[in-house]
């Protein structure tokens, strides 16, 4: 179980706010790389020096925006630093966000394929020559790869992208605003691509769920999915007291998720957030039914 700690936050929190669901014993603390908010190896950088045991999730980095080489980089140097406390995913990127940088690419599946290939080999300590469409390496090989089995996850909505994860990443971070049904579906979609494997391996499913805890919990709920522009009626969040929050997140437990990342409101204070999720809704998540 995780939070995720929104980028409309000032990144001058961060720190504290880490440090909050360090305390309060929070399996995971999660960063977006927003255009053009706080980016996502600096934050989760902040996120891991001023914490102990918290595991710290960047979901996502998008591609478009990084050399597959720096991305290597970066992973190698945070997962070595802080062994067993990382957990980082590529994205296709918002591609509104992609063309305001002149990073949109004609084709951002063939991108992906090539990116997430070439970075599964250089964290895997490969020499890697590569002579795609978009991803070109020259004998390119980490001098401090990573430890051997470093998770790699990978966003994806589509039919076809989360295929592409089932086959290449170790995980698939599904976005909020996806009710169980559809995470079902999309769990189907994902093993489609994990028989295209040839050793079979885990898959972790990362979803984030729409939360909100306290007084005027439903209405605060609803009112978050309105600005996101979710149907409200459908089956997009869990509100309420924490048992609530825990009995409503067995939903996506139940359709495939073996990590759920609570997404508060945008004004909510975070330090108490995490502290409620942390102390009184992940014991209650975490017991067998």
């Amino acid at each position: 179980m995780g939070c995720v700690f929104r980028p409309q936050f000032a990144p001058e929190t961060l720190a504290s706010a880490a440090r909050a669901a360090d305390v309060a014993g929070l399996d995971e603390l999660w960063l977006w790389e927003d255009c053009f908010l706080s980016g996502g190896i600096s934050a989760a950088a902040v996120a891991l020096a001023t914490t102990e045991h918290l595991t710290v999730g960047v979901g996502v980095l998008p591609v478009p925006m990084r050399n597959v080489a720096l991305t290597a980089m970066e992973i190698a140097t945070l997962c070595r630093s802080f062994p067993g406390r990382v957990r980082i995913g590529v994205g296709h990127g918002v591609q509104e966000w992609m063309a305001q940088i002149g990073a949109k690419v004609a084709s951002p599946m063939t991108l992906l394929r090539e990116y997430v290939t070439a970075l599964r080999q250089l964290l895997d300590g490969d020499e890697v020559t590569v002579d795609g469409t978009y991803v070109r390496l020259n004998g390119v090989q980490l001098d401090w790869p990573p430890p051997a089995g470093t998770e790699l996850l990978c966003a994806a909505g589509g039919p076809r992208t989360l295929a592409l994860s089932g086959e290449l990443a170790s995980g698939t971070i599904i976005t909020g605003g996806t009710s169980p049904d559809v995470l079902r579906a999309a769990v189907a979609h994902i093993d489609t691509g994990r028989a295209l494997r040839t050793q079979p391996a885990p898959h972790s499913v990362v979803t984030y769920l729409q939360c909100a805890l306290g007084e005027n919990a439903e209405s605060r709920a609803r009112q978050e999915l309105r600005s996101w522009d979710f149907d409200v009626d459908a089956d997009l969040a869990v509100y309420g007291t924490p048992a609530q929050v825990a009995a409503g997140a067995r939903r996506w437990v139940d359709a495939g998720a073996d990590t759920i990342v609570f997404q508060p409101g945008a004004d909510v204070d975070f330090a108490e957030f995490v502290t409620a999720v942390g102390t009184q809704v992940q014991p209650q998540l975490a017991q067998p039914y």
